[in-house]
């Protein structure tokens, strides 16, 4: 079975990682019919992700986002395309998650 493995470095901090992470899995969950389940730590949490074909990982760091999914054989001549959707819908909510960060409005004096 083909694999994806995507590893992805942020800034981010646990809390707001997780929030990327949850927009996340509602997004593949509306778009792909996914089935997500959070499982949250102390450290880390894992979005354990699963439909016909597919089922996978992300975990959520406070630096960092690692995700590995396995193919089934019918989506596995898929795998860089879809490789390439998840790192691109990842990028976009990391995007705004850094976006919203720097428009907070500023202090008057």
């Amino acid at each position: 079975m083909p694999d994806i493995r995507i590893h992805r470095e942020h800034a981010l901090g646990l809390v707001k990682a997780r929030k990327v992470a949850w927009a996340w899995a509602e997004q593949v969950e509306q778009e792909f019919g996914m089935e997500c389940t959070v499982i949250e730590g102390k450290t880390s949490d894992t979005v354990e992700f699963t439909r016909s074909g597919v089922a996978g990982r992300l975990i959520v760091a406070p630096d960092h986002f690692d995700l590995e999914a396995r193919l089934g054989l019918l989506l596995g001549a898929f795998a860089r395309t879809i490789e390439r959707e998840i790192e691109k819908t990842l990028e976009t909510l990391l995007g705004n998650a850094g976006a919203a960060k720097k428009a907070a409005p500023r202090k008057k004096r």
